[in-house]
């Protein structure tokens, strides 16, 4: 079984320290949710994670099955910015998404993005224009990738802003289908995101009780 372990992390944003001797755990099969008031790292910590930042002290490890890849090259990383490009169809940047993080026959690709498009309710767009699509319809298409290359950890930043119920709850089914799978899941939200059971890694001396905090902005 996959886990992650931070042990006495501290990340450092220019001049202000945003995370001090953090320590915590996340295994395959039970969600994280980092959760806390504006500024209290969620961002920071998630980034970080995915190997954007690099810590002032402290480690990040996976044990279990891990080969010789590190955790980037492992998860999924989905944050504030889509991650589309507004010029191409919502079908080409999934077709990129496919090829970069995952490869495959030009069929293999064309049918996952297919999947993929139709799975988030964007069948009809496929040849559309990314940039001339609704904020949830973006919003939709960066969570796609999440079906057309799999990785192990997903790394999610906010990941239902701009979504819709029904669309909430799809992400929700698909994170559990994926955590029932052996997979590792870590979100950083300010709402419930329907999961059964999650874990809570709360930030901040003020942390709330509950995933209600504001987030803390890019």
């Amino acid at each position: 079984m996959l886990h992650l372990h931070a042990d006495n992390l501290s990340v450092e944003r220019g001049t202000r320290t945003v995370i001090s001797g953090l320590s915590f755990a996340a295994k395959a099969g039970e969600p994280l949710l980092v959760v806390g008031p504006n500024g209290a790292g969620k961002t920071t910590l998630i980034r970080t994670i995915a190997g954007f930042i690099k810590p002032s002290a402290g480690t990040i490890a996976l044990k279990g099955d891990v080969g010789d890849r590190d955790i980037g090259e492992r998860c999924h990383y989905v944050g504030h910015l889509t991650g589309i490009k507004a010029n191409l169809s919502a079908a080409e940047n999934l077709a990129f998404w496919a090829t970069f993080l995952d490869g495959g026959t030009h069929d293999a690709i064309r049918d996952r993005v297919e999947e993929a498009l139709s799975l988030f309710g964007l069948g009809a767009l496929a040849d559309y224009p990314a940039g001339l699509l609704s904020a949830g319809q973006k919003r939709r298409l960066g969570l796609a990738r999440l079906s057309v290359a799999g990785r192990p950890i997903w790394l999610l930043d906010e990941p239902t802003v701009s979504l819709d119920a029904a669309s909430t709850e799809l992400l929700a089914r698909l994170i559990e289908e994926h955590l029932v799978g052996g997979g590792l899941v870590i979100a950083a939200t300010h709402l419930p995101l329907g999961l059964e059971e999650p874990v809570y890694l709360r930030l901040g001396a003020q942390a709330a009780a509950d995933p209600s905090a504001e987030e803390e902005q890019p």
